[in-house]
């Protein structure tokens, strides 16, 4: 896996990141799908340990990585793609704020069948002023756990 995600990167489709609290593996984020031309998008994949979900972590991790593909990368668009049922990811990019845009029926085979997954998407002209920075300038403050 490591070899594939390493040949991927250096190849420029693929942005691979672990995620670190507290100087422990708290989970990983991968943007793939990097496509240039006309297009110049991604998608986002990521996951948390349950130790640290709902501390902000994963919302953190999102937005760096997507101030990244916009700032440095040269991305336009950012796509997260969600089972519907999967609520925590959901809340990520409700609390970052991106754009639903639909349903994407069968989607990717997961568990052994083709599941549906919502469509979440950004692009570099809704956050100017970079993803994270809106994201603390708008999220309310409750202390952590």
């Amino acid at each position: 896996m490591v070899r594939h995600l390493r040949a991927e990167a250096h190849a420029g489709r693929m942005l691979p990141f672990v995620v670190e609290h507290r100087g422990r593996l708290a989970g990983q984020l991968t943007v793939a799908g990097i496509t240039w031309g006309s297009m110049c998008s991604g998608h986002v994949g990521y996951w948390v340990d349950e130790a640290v979900a709902g501390r902000g972590v994963i919302p953190t991790a999102v937005a760096l990585a997507v101030d990244h593909c916009f700032r440095s990368v040269g991305l336009h668009r950012i796509e997260v793609c969600i089972r519907p049922e999967n609520l925590p990811s959901r809340r990520v990019v409700e609390k970052l704020g991106f754009r639903e845009e639909g349903l994407r029926p069968r989607y990717l085979h997961i568990d052994g069948a083709w599941r549906d997954h919502l469509v979440f998407a950004l692009t570099a002209e809704e956050v100017p002023e970079g993803l994270l920075s809106r994201w603390h300038r708008e999220k309310p403050s409750t202390p952590h756990k």
